[in-house]
C-alpha cells in the first residue's frame, strides 16, 4: 500500500484542523528515516511523524512513543535550533502530488520573525524531509542529493529548492470530468481501465483505480478502448463522485483485511467492494489513527532490523562457521567408521611376520577373520620393518577410535550450539524496543560473541516478561529472550504452573500461572497459542506446542541460556494467536 495524493489530501485536511496555530515544543530524530515534531496547542500536545522510510513514507500524528538515540543527529539539532517555539501557520499540498509543505513562523538569532518551511516529499525510496528558509533556499535535508546521485535535481544546503518534476497527469480537482475521461480513453495503448485511470489521474492509487473499474464494469475487466456510452456515463459519475469526495475531504478511513486474517493489507478513503466476500473493512475515527495503526507494527520491526544489523551479521557468521565445522567433523567421523579394518590388518600382519620380507610395499595373506579365508592385500611402508608396519596399523586404529569418541562429543556440542544460535536469531527477529535489543546484545557479550561493553548497565535494561490473560482468567507470562526464559521458568514460576514451548522450534518459554488451581482446557489451548505466537512459527498454522508442569522442566549443567530439558509432556496443535483483549 502506498499513501496516494488523494489520501494525503484527507490527511492534510485533518492536520490543518488540529494543528494550525500550534507551536513546536521539541524535535526528535529517532533514526535516519524519521523526524518527529512535538506540537503544543490549547487542545493538547501532538506528535507529528514525518517518515521517509522507503516502504512506508508518510505524514500523520502518531500516538506511539519511539525511543530516541542518546545523542541527537546533526539535522535534528539544526531543526531544534531553527524551529524551536515556531508557530505552524499553514500546511500546503502541491496539487494532488505527494509533496507537503509546513510553514512555521520562527524567530532567528537577531530576534526577527522569519518563515521556515519543512517540505516533505513522499516518493518511495526517494522520499525526503527538506528544511527551506523564507527565500526558498535549502537549509539542510534528511537526505542530501548531490551530482553523483542525480544530475536533474540537487538537494543541498544553500541552493534554491525546486519541487520534483510534475507527472503528466490531470488533477481532478481542477479539471472537468470530460477532459479526464478523454485522457483516460486517448492513452496511446489499449490497457485495462484501471491502468488507464492510473496513468491519467494525479494522486490516485491502484486500489481506487480498480474500484472505479469494478463499479463501471459491474465487476468485469474492461479496457479503455472498448467503453460504450453507458460505461462512459458511469465512468463520468465515478470521477465526479471521487472529485467531490477529495475536494470536500469527506472520505472515510478504512482498513482492509483478508477474511479470516488479522493482518491488514491495504487502506482506503472510500469503501472498497472489489474483493466481495473475500475481504472485510474496519472503519477508523481519523486518517492519522488509520495510518498509525497500519504501519506501527511493520515500522517497529524495520527500525529494530536496522539497529540490530551488526548482531545479525555476527549471528550469520557464527551459524556459517558452526555449520561448516560440524560438516567437517561428520566427514571425519564417517572416515573413522572403517577403523576395524585397521585393527584386522594389524592382527593379520602380526600373525604373518615370518612371511613378510623387509622392504616390501605390500603383502597378500589369508584373512582368518573371513569365513572363507579370502586373501587380502595389505599395503606396507617399505622404509620400516614388518613389525613396525603392524604397530602402525594398531596405532591408526586407536587414533581413529579416540577420534570417534571425541568427534561424537564435539558434533553434539556443535548441534547444541546451532540450536542456541537459532534461538538467538528468533529472539533478535522479534525485538521491538531498544531495551529488548540491549538485553539481546548483553547476551551476545556474555557468550563471548561480541566485545564486552563496560558501559552497559544490566539493571537499566531489565524488562518484565510479557503478560497476558486467558479468556477464563489465567495469567500468562512469556520470556522476552533466552536469559529471561531461564529466570521465568527456573526462578519466577511455581512448580505447579504449566510450561509451554513450541516443539522443536525456537521460541519463548511461556508460563500459565495456575495459583494452585487445575488448568482448564481453554487455558491450555490459549497458552499454546501465545507460545506459538512468540516463536519462529508465528506466521505458520497448526503449530505443535509441548506443555508440562514447571516441576518437570530442568536445566542441564553448562547449558546455554534458555536451553532446558523436560519430561512428562503433552503436545497440542494450535494456530498462533494472542488473546483478543491484547490485540484490541
Amino acid at each position: 500500500m502506498a499513501l496516494d495524493g488523494m489520501m494525503l489530501h484527507h490527511v492534510v485536511g485533518e492536520l490543518k484542523t488540529q494543528a494550525l496555530g500550534s507551536r513546536v515544543s521539541q524535535v526528535y530524530q529517532p533514526n535516519r528515516d524519521e523526524i518527529i515534531i512535538n506540537l503544543r496547542s490549547m487542545q493538547g500536545n501532538k506528535r507529528l511523524l514525518l517518515s521517509t522510510r522507503a516502504n512506508s513514507p508518510r505524514i500523520h500524528f502518531t500516538r506511539f512513543s519511539v525511543e530516541n538515540p542518546e545523542k541527537p543527529p546533526m539535522l535534528c539539532m539544526l531543526m531544534r535550533k531553527r524551529l524551536g517555539s515556531g508557530k505552524l501557520l499553514d500546511i500546503r499540498q502541491r496539487g494532488l502530488d505527494r509533496v507537503v509543505s509546513f510553514d512555521f513562523e520562527c524567530t532567528n538569532e537577531l530576534g526577527d520573525r522569519v518563515i521556515i518551511t519543512v517540505v516533505v516529499e513522499i516518493m518511495g525510496k526517494y522520499s525526503n524531509v527538506i528544511l527551506v528558509d523564507g527565500e526558498g533556499i535549502i537549509i539542510d535535508a534528511l537526505k542530501r542529493v548531490d551530482m553523483t546521485m542525480s544530475s536533474q535535481r540537487l538537494v543541498l544546503p544553500n541552493i534554491k529548492y525546486e519541487f520534483p518534476k510534475a507527472q503528466d497527469k490531470l488533477n481532478i480537482l481542477l479539471e472537468k470530468s470530460e477532459k479526464v475521461i478523454e485522457k483516460i480513453i486517448s492513452t496511446p495503448d489499449e490497457k485495462p481501465l484501471n491502468k488507464a485511470v492510473l496513468s491519467a489521474v494525479e494522486g490516485i492509487s491502484p486500489i481506487i483505480c480498480r474500484e472505479i473499474e469494478h463499479k463501471v464494469s459491474n465487476g468485469k475487466t474492461v479496457s479503455n478502448k472498448t467503453l460504450n456510452c453507458e460505461d462512459k456515463n458511469r465512468l463520468r459519475e465515478e470521477i465526479e463522485r471521487l472529485s467531490d469526495t477529495v475536494l470536500t475531504c469527506s472520505g472515510v478511513p478504512y482498513m482492509l483485511y483478508h477474511k479470516g486474517d488479522d493482518k491488514p493489507f491495504d487502506t482506503a478513503f472510500i469503501n472498497i467492494n472489489q474483493y466481495g466476500s473475500l475481504s472485510v473493512s474496519k472503519r477508523f475515527e481519523s486518517f492519522c489513527e488509520l495510518l498509525d495503526s497500519f504501519y506501527i507494527e511493520r515500522d517497529s520491526i524495520d527500525r529494530m532490523r536496522v539497529k540490530s544489523a551488526d548482531l545479525s551479521r555476527v549471528l550469520q557468521n557464527l551459524v556459517h562457521r558452526t555449520s561448516n565445522k560440524i560438516n567437517i567433523q561428520r566427514q571425519e567421523l564417517e572416515n573413522c567408521a572403517d577403523r576395524e579394518q585397521l585393527r584386522i590388518k594389524g592382527d593379520l600382519l602380526q600373525a604373518n611376520l615370518y612371511k613378510i620380507e623387509r622392504g616390501s610395499s605390500s603383502v597378500t595373506v589369508e584373512n582368518f577373520y573371513d569365513e572363507n579365508n579370502a586373501p587380502i592385500e595389505i599395503k606396507l611402508n617399505p622404509a620400516i620393518s614388518p613389525a613396525q608396519n603392524a604397530q602402525k596399523y594398531y596405532k591408526d586404529y586407536n587414533k581413529a577410535k579416540t577420534a570417534q569418541q571425541v568427534l561424537s562429543v564435539q558434533i553434539k556440542k556443535g548441534e547444541q550450539e546451532l540450536l542456541y544460535l537459532e534461538s538467538l536469531n528468533d529472539v533478535l527477529s522479534r525485538v521491538t524496543t531498544e531495551k529488548e535489543l540491549a538485553q539481546v546484545r548483553l547476551e551476545f557479550m556474555e557468550q563471548g560473541y561480541i566485545k564486552r561493553n563496560k558501559s552497559v548497565n544490566r539493571k537499566q535494561i531489565n524488562l518484565p516478561p510479557f503478560e497476558y490473560r486467558t479468556s477464563d482468567g489465567f495469567k500468562v507470562l512469556v520470556g522476552r529472550n533466552n536469559r529471561q526464559n531461564d529466570i521465568l521458568t527456573l526462578k519466577i514460576a511455581n512448580k505447579r504452573d504449566v510450561w509451554f514451548h513450541t516443539k522443536d522450534i525456537p521460541g519463548s518459554h511461556t508460563i500459565v500461572v495456575t495459583d494452585g488451581k487445575e488448568i482448564s482446557e481453554k487455558a491450555v489451548i490459549e497458552g499454546a497459542q501465545i507460545a506459538a505466537f512468540h516463536s519462529k512459527a508465528k506466521e505458520s498454522s497448526n503449530v505443535p506446542v509441548d506443555y508440562t508442569l514447571v516441576k518437570n522442566v530442568s536445566k542441564p549443567n553448562g547449558a546455554k541460556p534458555g536451553m532446558v530439558i523436560f519430561v512428562n509432556n503433552r503436545t497440542v496443535y494450535v494456530d498462533p494467536k494472542l488473546p483478543k483483549s491484547e490485540k484490541d
